[in-house]
C-alpha cells in the first residue's frame, strides 16, 4: 500500500465539463498563480484542506466507473494539481491499474521532472491558456505566457492529447486577434485536438465577499452569447 497523500479542496462525483464524458473530478488545494478572473479563491492556500491518500481517492472514483463509459474517467483540477505532482501521479497510476481514464486540468505554469513523471500516466491534458499576450499574462495571471507555452511544447513532444481552454473576458481577450493567435498555437501543436472557449462568469463574487477580499474583475461584464458564437466561429478546430 502506498502512503502518498495530498490536500483536497473538494470532489465532484459526476462532472460533465471537465474532460471527455462523465468525470470524477478532484479539486486539489493550492495554487501558485493569482488570476484576476479566478473563481476559486478558496483553493489558493494549500493549508486547511482535507487530507486524502491516493488509494482513498481512487477507491471513491472506482464506485462511479460504471458511469464513465468509454470516454469518462477521473480529472484532477484545482487550484493547481501540478503543486502536488507525487500525489497526482499516484492517483493516476492506481487509476490506470483499474482501467480508469485520467485527465489533468492545469494552467501549465510549472514543468519539472516530477511533473514529467506525472504526465506519463496522463491520458489527456486540459490546458488553460488564459491569454495570448504576454503583457496580459503578467498583469492578470502572475507569470509569463512562456511558461504554459513551454509546457505545451512538452505535451506536443510527448504526443499527449490536449484540449486547449480559454475563458473569454470582455475588454481583454474577446477579440479576433486573440482567436487568430489561438489558431496559430493549435497549428504549431498537433497534440491539440480540441479548443474550448468558456464565458467569463461572476458567480464567484460570493466567495470573495465571504473571504473579505476584492474580486479584481468585479466590474467587467460577462460576454454575450453573440460574442461567444462569433469567436467560436473563428476557431479553425
Amino acid at each position: 500500500m502506498s502512503s502518498v497523500s495530498g490536500q483536497v479542496h473538494s470532489i465532484q462525483s459526476l462532472g460533465t465539463v471537465d474532460g471527455p464524458g462523465l468525470r470524477f473530478v478532484v479539486f486539489l488545494q493550492g495554487c501558485n498563480l493569482r488570476c484576476k478572473c479566478c473563481h476559486n479563491p478558496d483553493t489558493w492556500e494549500i493549508q486547511g484542506a482535507k487530507t486524502y491518500t491516493a488509494e482513498e481517492i481512487v477507491e471513491k472514483a472506482t464506485k462511479y466507473r460504471e458511469y464513465f463509459g468509454e470516454k469518462g474517467g477521473i480529472t484532477l483540477s484545482g487550484g493547481e494539481p501540478l503543486l502536488q505532482p507525487d500525489f497526482a501521479y499516484e492517483i493516476f497510476r492506481l487509476c490506470h491499474e483499474k482501467g480508469i481514464n485520467t485527465c489533468l486540468d492545469t494552467s501549465g505554469s510549472i514543468l519539472n521532472e516530477q511533473i514529467k513523471k506525472l504526465l506519463t500516466e496522463t491520458d489527456r491534458v486540459l490546458l488553460d491558456i488564459k491569454y495570448t499576450d504576454d503583457e496580459l499574462y503578467r498583469e492578470n495571471v502572475g507569470c509569463s505566457l512562456q511558461k504554459p507555452m513551454e509546457f505545451l511544447q512538452y505535451l506536443n513532444e510527448q504526443i499527449i492529447p490536449t484540449t486547449l481552454r480559454q475563458v473569454i473576458i470582455p475588454t481583454l481577450n474577446d477579440n479576433e486577434t486573440n482567436i487568430e493567435k489561438l489558431n496559430e498555437i493549435v497549428e504549431k501543436n498537433t497534440c491539440i485536438d480540441k479548443v474550448e472557449l468558456l464565458p467569463f462568469k461572476k458567480i464567484c463574487q460570493t466567495k470573495y465577499d465571504s473571504m473579505s477580499i476584492q474580486f479584481p474583475f468585479a466590474d467587467i461584464p460577462v460576454p454575450t452569447k453573440g460574442t461567444m458564437n462569433k469567436l467560436n466561429n473563428l476557431l479553425k478546430i
